[in-house]
């Protein structure tokens, strides 16, 4: 039961990144350049490292984690050709080019394809939420110390979670409510998770393959949508800033919770 209150935390750090990605007004670049950062971080910190140590075993000279890497980049990759988002990206960022400056930059009549891209960007957010909810409950199957461990990286990160799920629903054409839907079941995964847990455990080997490909997906749509879409409409030097300083919040969430 300590892990369902621990994952209660969770569910609030969630809402909490959700609620300060609404009220950024005219300072979208800014959030979508520090949502990179975090994403960034995330994977390099977090996501990577715990699939290598959960599932290390190699194929011909590869580790599996670091293959379902590579297939979730692919795969997101794949996805987004095949609803042509990138070409509803480019006239974009030409129209900025040409001197349309903010008045050019919108959404107005996204495409349904980017719609879902983004809705199953943030589902996978969800599902990945889910995953901190296990990963709380086995910590805490395996001793109070690591639990804790555990559980504070886990909190911490939630509100980059909640952040990132409102933020990418949003920037790929869906309105408000998705967005709040989403992020309201972005709050209530880790709980779910956790709850699970008190049944049964998922093997170690099938965790690592489940965040090496997530890690592939997020760093995707970090590099490829988010930090493109941020620097276009805005100057880049502020956005880049927001960028490190979302990297480095994640690097010391980590670290002192390791």
């Amino acid at each position: 039961m300590t892990a369902v209150l621990v994952a209660a935390g969770a569910f609030l750090m969630t809402l909490i990144g959700g609620y300060v990605a609404q009220r950024t007004g005219d300072r979208r670049h800014l959030v979508l350049g520090f949502a990179a950062g975090l994403m960034l971080g995330v994977v390099a910190f977090d996501l990577l490292p715990e699939a290598l140590a959960a599932a290390p075993t190699e194929v011909h000279g590869v580790p599996q984690a670091l293959l379902m890497f590579a297939a979730g980049f692919l795969v997101i990759h794949i996805v987004e050709r095949a609803v042509a988002i990138h070409r509803g990206h480019e006239g974009e960022y030409a129209a900025h080019t040409h001197g349309h400056g903010h008045h050019g930059h919108g959404h107005g009549h996204p495409h349904p394809g980017t719609q879902r891209v983004g809705l199953a960007a943030a589902s996978a957010l969800v599902a990945h939420s889910v995953m901190d909810g296990f990963a709380i409950g086995a910590a805490f199957q395996a001793g109070s110390t690591v639990g804790t461990v555990v559980a504070i990286a886990v909190v911490a990160h939630d509100f980059a979670d909640g952040f990132n799920t409102y933020t990418i629903t949003r920037l790929y054409g869906n309105d408000r409510r998705r967005a709040l839907t989403l992020l309201t079941a972005d709050a209530l995964a880790p709980v779910t998770g956790a709850g699970i847990t008190l049944l049964f455990t998922i093997p170690e080997q099938l965790l690592g393959l489940y965040l090496g490909f997530f890690a592939g997906f997020l760093l995707y749509l970090a590099t490829s949508d988010i930090l493109p879409e941020a620097h276009s409409p805005h100057p880049s030097r502020s956005t880049l800033l927001c960028t490190l300083v979302g990297v480095g919040f994640m690097w010391l969430v980590i670290g002192f919770a390791s």
